[in-house]
């Protein structure tokens, strides 16, 4: 199983973004996590295109935008040109969401689809053939700093059984409340994708990184 760390650019400091990004770079991570909210879907409201678009010109790394808003079918080409590699929608703002799916993948970067805590992912059991991603939140959506949600735990772990029970090989992302005692929960759940925003970024963002990476390491042997 491949495992990658996923800095969520939410909890970064939007003053010293650009360095920030290129120390994640520095450190060896591939995937920075860009969260889209609309006031809407979710109360919070975050960044959008231009931003995207401003870090794209300056990093390589892969792109993992996650919307967080109503509708977002709407916004996907949008959200491609302005440099995302992969797009991940909520099911739960989808009026179409097969749609949807087939909207991203046609756009040409990878698809993925997120559930809140209460959302099964039996929801969605009938589209996991077309997505390259399921993203699993572990919080409610909307705010950084929130508490992990302990029964993500077992939500991680039937969700990795249904995705061998239906053949399928994609990876599980999990986004909220990860430290250092709920990282190794989810790893041994199944995730193999960790969103992380003030783990990483409240204090020393290259200890904190390493910190992490060694946890990650544990697992990935």
């Amino acid at each position: 199983m491949e495992y990658q760390l996923c800095p969520s650019i939410l909890s970064a400091d939007f003053n010293r973004l650009g360095e920030q990004i290129q120390v994640l770079e520095e450190q060896g991570l591939k995937w920075l996590h860009i969260d889209v909210m609309d006031g809407d879907f979710v109360p919070s409201i975050s960044f959008g295109m231009p931003v995207i678009r401003s870090i794209r010109r300056e990093s390589h790394m892969f792109f993992d935008v996650h919307l967080m808003v109503t509708e977002p079918e709407r916004y996907i080409q949008d959200f491609v040109e302005c440099g995302a590699d992969s797009i991940t929608v909520h099911a739960e703002a989808c009026e179409d969401l097969e749609r949807t799916v087939e909207r991203i993948r046609d756009a040409g970067v990878k698809a993925g689809i997120a559930l809140k805590p209460a959302t099964s992912p039996m929801e969605i059991s009938y589209l996991l053939q077309e997505i390259d991603m399921l993203l699993l939140m572990t919080v409610q959506p909307g705010f950084g700093g929130q508490e992990y949600i302990e029964d993500s735990t077992e939500k991680i772990r039937q969700t990795r059984q249904l995705l061998k029970d239906e053949g399928v090989d994609i990876p599980i992302q999990v986004d909220g409340g990860i430290n250092d005692q709920t990282l190794p929960l989810v790893l041994e759940a199944g995730a193999s994708r960790i969103v992380a925003g003030s783990y990483l970024f409240r204090g020393d963002l290259r200890q904190n990184i390493g910190k992490a990476q060694k946890i990650m390491g544990r697992y990935s042997e």
